[in-house]
């Protein structure tokens, strides 16, 4: 009768023993043959199709992986997917004559769902040095409170435990914080006449705008001649039409409109300060 012996057990070899280290799991099948052949094939329906075998040899190692980060406000689905697409890259790049596929697809695939959760599940955009800091503080939180009664760690107790300074243990917890967000309409207050989130935030104000350009115009428009003023006023204010304006003043309508148009665009450049050149002195006025 067969007997199956387990891969660690002690190997002899003349006088020396030693140990093997590697545990194979259950999930990773012997296809060494398979890459060596698939790195043999050219570019085609042949090689696609062992491709495609081996990626289905592996996937429950890619599901296990991904195993591994459930919990962490990602579905597995999602996950189980993220993993696959790592396997896929790691069958992609696996040279067979530079070894086991196992120990070169593990960080591979395990990489490419920490990237996920690194650049994929953030709501609020962090930068990468506050995201690592984030994560050693998690994983000293946890190391600083596995057993039981352990209190919750102080700031110094993680910096200490850690390495880093206060100043960047903080930066690690507030980002802690941003991982997920509050949706707006996320109720604050239990009464009757509660209240979302969305109703604490104030909104634009467009009369300061309103204001802002006012004053910003006031001075260039002092420095217009007098009948430029008046012309201006005529049009914006008593909303007289051109004809009219013109028809009072005994110039023509073209005239008016040449008037306002650069009266407007005087004020403008002085109010946004993009006026290039001197200011003719007295220069600017204009005769019927």
């Amino acid at each position: 009768m067969l007997i199956d012996t387990p891969t660690n057990r002690p190997v002899t070899t003349g006088t020396t023993t030693t140990t093997a280290t590697r545990r194979r799991h259950d999930d990773a099948p012997d296809t060494a043959a398979l890459f060596t052949r698939l790195a043999e094939l050219e570019e085609g329906p042949e090689r696609e199709a062992v491709r495609d075998e081996l990626v289905a040899l592996w996937l429950p190692m890619a599901h296990r992986i991904a195993g591994r980060f459930r919990d962490r406000g990602e579905s597995l689905e999602d996950l189980k997917q993220v993993a696959a697409l790592g396997l896929v890259k790691a069958v992609d790049r696996f040279d067979p004559s530079r070894g086991a596929f196992e120990s070169y697809a593990v960080p591979t695939i395990t990489g490419e769902v920490k990237r996920h959760f690194r650049d994929r599940m953030w709501a609020l955009r962090v930068p990468r040095r506050v995201q690592e800091l984030r994560n050693k503080v998690r994983v000293a939180r946890r190391e600083l409170t596995q057993n039981p009664g352990s209190p919750e760690p102080s700031v110094a107790d993680l910096a200490a435990h850690t390495g880093l300074t206060e100043e960047e243990v903080g930066a690690g917890i507030e980002a802690l914080e941003s991982f997920s967000t509050l949706s707006l309409d996320a109720e604050l207050s239990a009464d009757d006449d509660g209240y979302s989130l969305a109703d604490t935030l104030g909104s634009t104000d467009a009369s300061y705008d309103v204001v802002v350009d006012r004053e910003s115009a006031k001075e260039g428009l002092r420095r217009l001649p007098e009948r430029e003023r008046a012309i201006l006023y005529m049009r914006f204010f008593e909303d007289m039409t051109q004809s009219r304006i013109a028809d009072h003043l005994g110039i023509s309508q073209m005239h008016v409109s040449r008037l306002i148009s650069r009266s407007c665009a005087r004020v403008r450049d002085e109010a946004m300060g993009q006026r290039t050149g001197a200011r003719d002195s007295g220069g600017t006025s204009t005769t019927a």
